[in-house]
């Protein structure tokens, strides 16, 4: 049997991360008065300023290690989405609408090729979420990057009597999946050591895949915001969470007191099948690193559920139920998450 493979064998142990986060924001004390203080909503998705009738959000995120199997492909007109949408992506947890973004590029060597692709996928993805690029940095770091790295922030806005904090969800309201594009750009370092230690190239196939593995890698992370922004119009949506790094644990920063029984998790993508196999990864790692197939999740009252799926197109469906909690269960496949 092989090594079972998980994230802290791969390099990423998130319990340190979270606790190495806790370090830094523990000496983050200062506060804003008048216009522009923050709106404290602690262990949500994006931060929020006052700013009158409005609250602006403010988020920031990268790629990560997805950039290495672009660079591996030499593909990189891509990633520019993936980039826009782990921001976007973010700031509609809230309610807020997108409206300005600001890259950031980190490089060893100016490189016109990969930064004209990497403009296109930048592009693309704000125009997906009808949002400008109004500036943007790249420095050259010879001494402290190999290759490159991208990031980026996003700004966004919404009444602050529209602001979506979970504070709302009762038990019993319902749990809506969406669907994701596969892998998105969480949890990288572990699929890219199990492709690896199992002496795969990236541009190879693998049983149960219709691409390459490394194509299956590099789809671009869904966008989400003209199909979140229009359910919240039409719907009393009461929670929102991305599911990114964390997967399922994501959930449990929506309400103190507030967990979730997911009895019918949506369909996983034969990409994370692969990846489980090859890396004998066990179920509850998957489900606490990868997003395995959903996406995003709105909480609706359970009178609303099925006409807000109807409304949120396909691949949308009601995965489970919220309930009186500090934990996230998935009977069943037996698995529990009672800590983000």
């Amino acid at each position: 049997m092989p090594v079972r493979m998980t994230y802290a064998k791969a390099g990423v142990n998130i319990d340190k991360k979270s606790s190495s986060i806790s370090a830094l924001v523990e000496h983050l004390k200062y506060r804003r008065k008048g216009l522009g203080k923050p709106i404290d909503l602690p262990g949500h998705f994006t931060g929020l300023v006052d700013f009158g009738e409005y609250a602006l959000t403010l988020c920031t995120d990268g790629v990560g290690t997805k950039l290495l199997v672009a660079d591996e492909l030499e593909k990189w007109d891509t990633v520019g989405i993936d980039c826009i949408a782990m921001n976007v992506n973010d700031t509609i947890c809230v309610g807020s609408e997108p409206i300005a973004f600001v890259d950031y590029i980190a490089i060893d060597k100016p490189n016109e090729r990969v930064t004209s692709e990497v403009g296109k996928g930048l592009e693309a993805g704000a125009a997906m979420s009808n949002m400008t690029v109004v500036g943007g940095e790249i420095a050259v770091l010879p001494e402290l990057v190999k290759g490159f790295d991208l990031a980026g922030t996003c700004l966004g806005m919404v009444r602050k009597d529209k602001i979506i904090t979970g504070q709302k969800i009762k038990a019993g309201d319902a749990l809506i999946g969406l669907l994701s594009s596969g892998i998105h750009s969480n949890g990288l370092t572990l699929a890219r050591k199990i492709v690896e230690r199992n002496g795969i190239g990236y541009k190879e196939k693998v049983k149960g895949l219709n691409r390459s593995i490394g194509m299956e890698l590099l789809e671009p992370t869904t966008i989400y915001v003209r199909q979140v922004l229009k359910l919240i119009e039409q719907f009393d949506v009461r929670g929102m969470a991305n599911i990114t790094g964390g997967g399922l644990r994501n959930l449990i920063r929506l309400k103190k007191g507030i967990g979730f029984e997911i009895d019918d998790p949506m369909r996983r993508q034969p990409l994370f099948d692969v990846l489980q196999k090859l890396g004998n990864v066990s179920d509850k790692e998957m489900y606490q690193i990868f997003n395995m197939g959903m996406g995003f999740c709105l909480v609706v009252p359970n009178k609303e559920a099925e006409r807000a799926v109807k409304a949120a197109g396909k691949g949308a469906k009601i995965v489970g139920r919220a309930v009186r909690s500090d934990s996230i269960k998935v009977p069943s496949l037996g698995l529990t998450y009672s800590k983000y």
